[in-house]
């Protein structure tokens, strides 16, 4: 089991793209239903959070979530 799981709330993010300059080997843009562009994670489950944690807090809107996934803990 992966230690960390990534999530992004697309309903509260704001397309700005902060999170895929911070950290683009995790996060990428991609056009929700409406056309208009939503951070998604390209690996949710991780062992080592690298830029992950960057990425949540350069986030303007605080959508990107990060839980240790045995201790349920949500760090960001």
């Amino acid at each position: 089991m992966a230690k960390y799981k990534i999530e992004v709330d697309v309903e509260q993010c704001t397309g700005c793209g902060a999170c895929n300059v911070s950290c683009p080997n995790s996060f990428e843009m991609k056009d929700d239903a409406t056309g208009m562009p939503k951070a998604q994670v390209k690996t949710p489950n991780i062992d080592e959070l690298g830029c992950c944690m960057d990425a949540a807090q350069v986030c303007p809107v605080n959508c990107i979530h990060i839980t240790e996934t045995e201790s349920g803990k949500k760090l960001i």
